[in-house]
């Protein structure tokens, strides 16, 4: 049996636009049942996107595995988006990218991160909780609520 080439985040571009957008599709899909409709990021122009949002691509050779957008705020980084694969979820890879944001905070010289999420995906925000993030506010959004996070790092 072959080595399974090595893991590794690599910056994406532009050309990256189409797989991202596939990423992301497959990995909200599970939600659509739950809430109804296709969750935000699902409906992205990830074409705009790319060139606005730092995207973080994690890889097993040319196959993308997991992402993450982040922008960089003045006081915070702000993690827009982050999408598993659902042939990869389960396996750690979000806690991967949420240390990965970390890394790109401090980088940064921002002692904070902060991110929202949809209040059905139960096991997101006990992710983000087990990770460190509080929850700072709650709102009603489409028939659902946004639970708005943020976490303090040194």
């Amino acid at each position: 049996m072959a080595a399974l080439p090595p893991t590794a985040f690599r910056r994406a571009n532009p050309a990256d636009a189409a797989a991202i957008r596939t990423v992301t599709r497959e990995a909200y899909a599970r939600w659509v049942p739950l809430i109804g409709r296709e969750p935000l990021p699902m409906r992205v122009d990830y074409d705009a996107a790319v060139m606005e949002h730092r995207f973080d691509l994690f890889q097993r050779g040319p196959d993308i595995l997991a992402l993450i957008e982040t922008a960089l705020r003045d006081d915070h980084l702000w993690i827009e988006n982050i999408a598993v694969r659902p042939d990869q979820q389960g396996q750690g890879l979000g806690s991967r990218l949420l240390a990965h944001a970390e890394t790109l905070a401090r980088e940064a010289g921002r002692a904070e991160l902060r991110l929202l999420t949809n209040a059905a995906f139960a096991s997101n925000v006990a992710l983000y909780e087990q990770r460190g993030y509080a929850v700072t506010a709650r709102e009603a959004f489409q028939g659902g609520t946004t639970v708005f996070m943020r976490k303090a790092i040194a």
